[in-house]
Parts: C-alpha cells; structure tokens; sequence
C-alpha cells in the first residue's frame, strides 16, 4: 500500500461503477470520473443539471457504454444540452441492455448508437442507429437468425468493429452495425451451458458474464456448478471465442472454488467460503476474474489463487442487489490514463447503511431513454 506522500497509483483500465453519483463535480462542470487503480472502483459525477431529479431505485442515471475511446453513453435525465447531446428517435427505444455504442473503424472521432429491435416469432428486426457522420437515426431492416424464444438482453460490447448483443441464458448476437446491409450473427454458448428459456430469471448477471480480454470475447460462468450443488460442483469456468468469426466456444480454464478457497490467498483475506457474485474479467489478462463479495478481488484462475483485494464503493446499489451489470472494466485512452489519480473513494459506509426494504423492479433497466455521450 502506497504511504501518504506517495502519489496515488494509475492504470491502463479501472473498474467504473455503473451508476453515477449526482452531485456538482469539483471543477464545476456536468461530469467528472475520479479514477482509481483496480481493484478499487472509479465513479462518474454528473451534475444535477444532467439528472435534476433525485435518484431512487427505479430512476436513476445508468453508464450503458464505455469505450476505450473514451466515451461514456449515458442514460440520463437531461436538463441542460451536452456538447454530444443525441437527438430523441422517432421511434421508441424499447430497452437499454439493447443499445450498444461503437467507434468508426474509419477513425475521425465517428461513433454508432445502435439498438437491436426483435420481435418474438419474426425472422426480421430493426436496428435503431445513430450515427453521428449522418447526424440523424435511421432504421435499417435485418434477418433475425433465432428461434422464436424471448431475448433477455443484459448488454452490449463493442469489439473488433462490432456490436455484441449479450443474452446470458444463451449467447450471444454480433453485426457490423456500419454496413450498409448488416447481417446478424449467433454465436450460443456451449450446448452444455445454454440455459432453458427464462432459467435464471433476473439472476444470471451474478453467476455469468462476458467480457473482453486480451483482445478476444471472454465467458465466464458459475452457474452450472452452483445448479449442480455441492461444494465440490462450484467452478469457475472461462470460454474463449478465438476471433471475431470464431462460432465454438473453447474451454480456457476452469477451477473448484474449494481449491481457491483452500489456498493461503484466499484464506487471508477472510471472505466467507460461499460462492461470490461474478463482476468482470481483467481486460489484459484473462487469467484474471474479478468477484464482488464484502470486498472486490481478483482470482487467478489458473493458479487458484487471490492476487487483488480491496473493500469496495459503489453509489448503488445495496450489497443484496449487486450483479456484475453494475460495474464496467473500462481501457482508458492515453489522455484519460495519464490524468489525476485518488487512492479511491468509498460510498459503501455512506450508501449501504441506509434503510433499505426491496421491492420488484429496483435497480433495473427500462425502456424509453434519453442519451449523452461524456468524452
């Protein structure tokens, strides 16, 4: 740990708390990120003139996107007009987990806003851009390749060029949302992994999660094991796609949690012995998956072993609600990367001691949003 006249440490990436806190930032501006090195997690500020109204757990400003470039898509509630600002569509947004955000591979600072629209039982579907060379959204009509089975939408990556459409339960669905006739790909997951339809319900995102690392579509998965029952069933799995074309998942590795929770680095961080909800994959190393718990903690996977632990902030939400879709790994540009760093904050004491009494709905996405990119 760094001592008090040492500089904070940095990082090419950090872990971003999905939700942002709502208050003025320092400098007085309408956004502000307060980077801190993984394991740690880095918070957005926005300002009450980006979300005027106070937050609750069924409203409240959601990061949907983080780009290596350096944008953000946001939902948000705007009351002052951005510098990126994306106009409202003519249709309605039917979900956020479906809107995904991708750089121009052309360069030039172009970006795409897309939504995936599918209805049910249809072999077509609509997908919803914005691109920001056009300056407008336009629909553009695709053959939807699946079975007529509900799509439960968590998020969407961008990667190698393209948007990757994320159904935990299942696979997941990739085009080039540029082309001028784009064609949806599906890649499922291993027969062995795919989940029966509705399976898992609300809960996937804490046994399950994809990611990028080390330049390639990562799956990560506990739920099987934990569906098994018994201690000696719990595993933590990882899956490669081997490029963006690859259509078979292959095995990286797997692991007995018993194994980790048998090793001296896992024993000295005296977290309980009981299977810890999934975060994220480093995006440089994909022996590495990260887990939220008291604390957030990397696992070697391959070695069994704990190599990162640190208690956690987060603004929301409280510890029984947390999922991975509430943090994102976000690779920072050079501009980003270089800027101040703090030694982290922690919101969990002011956050999670509140009274809080459940209820369906808190904390999930709905449909029918406004956008602002924050560079």
């Amino acid at each position: 740990m760094a001592s008090p006249s040492s500089p904070p440490p940095s990082s090419s990436w950090v872990i971003l708390g999905s939700i942002p806190s709502v208050s003025t930032p320092a400098d007085g501006g309408d956004a502000s990120v307060a980077l801190t090195a993984p394991p740690r997690v880095s918070i957005l500020t926005v300002s009450p003139r980006v979300f005027p109204n106070p937050p609750t757990p069924h409203f409240f400003p959601f990061v949907l996107a983080a780009d290596p470039s350096g944008m953000l898509l946001l939902q948000a509630n705007l009351r002052c007009t951005p510098r990126r600002e994306l106009p409202d569509p003519a249709v309605t947004i039917l979900h956020q987990a479906y809107l995904g955000l991708v750089v121009s591979p052309g360069g030039g600072g172009h970006y795409m806003v897309t939504e995936l629209q599918p209805i049910i039982g249809m072999d077509k579907a609509t997908l919803l851009c914005f691109s920001s060379e056009v300056g407008e959204w336009v629909e553009k009509q695709v053959h939807y390749p699946l079975p007529p089975r509900p799509w439960a939408p968590i998020c969407v990556l961008s990667h190698h060029g393209r948007l990757w459409w994320v159904d935990l339960s299942w696979g997941v669905i990739t085009c080039d949302p540029f082309a001028d006739e784009p064609v949806l790909g599906f890649i499922p997951f291993p027969p062995e992994r795919v989940l029966k339809c509705r399976e898992a319900w609300g809960v996937t995102d804490e046994y399950r999660y994809v990611g990028v690392s080390g330049g390639k579509l990562r799956f990560m998965d506990t739920y099987m094991g934990k569906r098994a029952r018994g201690d000696g069933a719990l595993t933590i799995s990882v899956w490669t796609l081997a490029d963006a074309d690859s259509m078979e998942w292959t095995l990286e590795h797997e692991a007995r949690f018993t194994e980790i929770w048998a090793d001296e680095s896992y024993k000295a961080t005296g977290l309980p012995r009981k299977i810890p909800t999934l975060a994220l994959i480093h995006p440089k190393n994909p022996d590495v998956v990260y887990f939220l718990e008291e604390h957030l903690f990397g696992v070697d996977v391959r070695a069994r072993k704990v190599v990162e632990c640190e208690v956690y902030g987060l603004v929301a939400p409280p510890s029984c609600q947390i999922a991975s879709r509430f943090v994102r790994a976000w690779e920072l540009p050079r501009a980003l990367s270089s800027g101040n760093w703090t030694d982290g904050i922690n919101l969990a004491e002011e956050t999670y001691t509140r009274p809080y009494k459940p209820s369906p709905g808190d904390y999930h996405l709905m449909g029918d949003t406004r956008m602002t990119f924050i560079g």
